[in-house]
C-alpha cells in the first residue's frame, strides 16, 4: 500500500491532470506549467549545481564530488516539457546513491525542435564525456528521458562507440505508437498520464511515419547487444506495457534486464522528495548504476 505522502501526490496530480484537461492547454503552456511544479522538489534538494556547456549543450553538473565515475540523466516531459531544473533533485539524489557526478542536459525540446535534435543533443554530449572522463557515463532516464536513453544506446551500438556499463530507466516511454494494452486497461487507474497527452506530445516530436522508428520508439528496436538494464514502473500506469514490454524483449534478446513494480504507484513516483518508496528507489537504482548490485 503507498505510503501516506505517495497518496498525496497522487491526489495532487490527479487535481493537476483534471485541471490542464479543462484549461486545455497547449504543449507550451503545459510545459510552463511543468516548470512552476517543480518548485516542491527544488525546496527539497539539497543538491548543488553547477552550470556547464558540452559540446555546445548546456547541462546541469550535480554531486561533483562524487569519486566513481559519471551519471549522465536524461528528463523527462514527453520530449516537449521538462527541463534540469525540473529533474535536479531527481537526478542529484540518483548520482549520490551511485557516487557519480550527475550530468543533466538541456536537450532541445519539441515542437520546436522535433526529432532527432534531443537525440543528437545527447550524443553530444555523451562523447564529450566519454572523451574528458576517459570512460563512459553510466547512463539513467525517466519517462521520455527514459526512450532518449536507449535510442542513445542504440545509436552508440550502431555506430559502434563505447557503450554505458549500465542503464536505468524509469517509467520508461518506449512505443510511440500507443500499442500498449495498459493504454486503455489503467486509464482510469492512472492519476498521472493519459493517452491523449501522450498523443500530442507524440505528434509534437515525431511524424506518424517516424514513429515505429527504433530511434523514436525502442520497443522496436533489436536490443541485442546493449548492456545491463534497470526499469522500474508504477502498477497504475498507462505506460505501464511499455515498460514490461522493453524488460520481455530485452530478456528474449539476450539482454540482462531487470524489472521492478511499485504496486499502487504512478508515473515516475521516484521523484516525489522524501516519499520513503522514493527514498527506496534511490538506493535501489543508486546500487544498480555503482555496480554493486545485478
Amino acid at each position: 500500500m503507498p505510503s501516506p505522502v505517495m497518496e498525496a501526490a497522487a491526489e495532487l496530480l490527479r487535481h493537476r491532470r483534471a485541471r490542464a484537461e479543462a484549461l486545455q492547454l497547449t504543449l507550451l503552456q503545459r510545459r510552463a506549467a511543468f516548470e512552476a511544479n517543480a518548485e516542491l522538489s527544488l525546496a527539497a534538494t539539497d543538491v548543488e549545481a553547477e552550470p556547464t556547456v558540452l559540446s555546445g549543450v548546456a547541462c546541469d553538473r550535480l554531486n561533483g564530488t562524487a569519486k566513481e565515475g559519471t551519471l549522465l540523466y536524461l528528463h523527462g516531459g514527453g520530449y516537449c516539457v521538462g527541463s534540469p531544473r525540473t529533474h535536479r533533485e531527481l537526478a542529484g539524489r540518483l548520482a549520490r546513491s551511485a557516487n557519480r557526478v550527475g550530468v543533466l542536459p538541456d536537450y532541445r525540446l519539441a515542437p520546436e525542435h522535433p526529432f532527432p535534435a534531443g537525440l543528437e543533443d545527447a550524443l553530444a554530449v555523451y562523447r564529450s564525456l566519454c572523451e574528458t572522463e576517459g570512460e563512459p557515463p553510466a547512463l539513467a532516464g525517466d519517462s521520455a528521458g527514459g526512450g532518449l536513453a536507449l535510442a542513445l544506446l542504440l545509436r552508440l551500438r550502431d555506430e559502434g562507440r563505447p557503450l554505458p556499463p549500465r542503464v536505468a530507466v524509469l517509467s520508461p516511454w518506449t512505443d510511440l505508437t500507443l500499442g500498449g494494452a495498459s493504454m486503455q486497461d489503467r486509464a482510469g487507474r492512472d492519476p498521472y498520464m493519459s493517452k491523449a497527452a501522450l498523443a500530442a506530445f507524440a505528434e509534437a516530436y515525431a511524424t506518424v511515419g517516424d514513429r515505429e522508428r527504433p530511434l523514436v520508439s525502442p520497443l522496436h528496436a533489436d536490443l541485442t547487444g546493449l548492456p545491463p538494464m534497470w526499469i522500474e514502473v508504477g502498477s497504475e500506469e498507462v505506460l505501464f506495457d511499455d515498460a514490461a514490454r522493453l524488460h520481455d524483449k530485452a530478456l528474449a534478446e539476450g539482454v540482462r534486464s531487470t524489472l521492478f513494480v511499485g504496486e499502487g504507484l504512478f508515473h515516475v513516483w521516484q521523484a516525489v522528495p522524501e516519499a520513503p518508496e522514493a527514498l527506496a528507489a534511490s538506493d535501489r537504482i543508486g546500487a544498480f548504476l555503482a555496480g554493486s548490485s545485478t
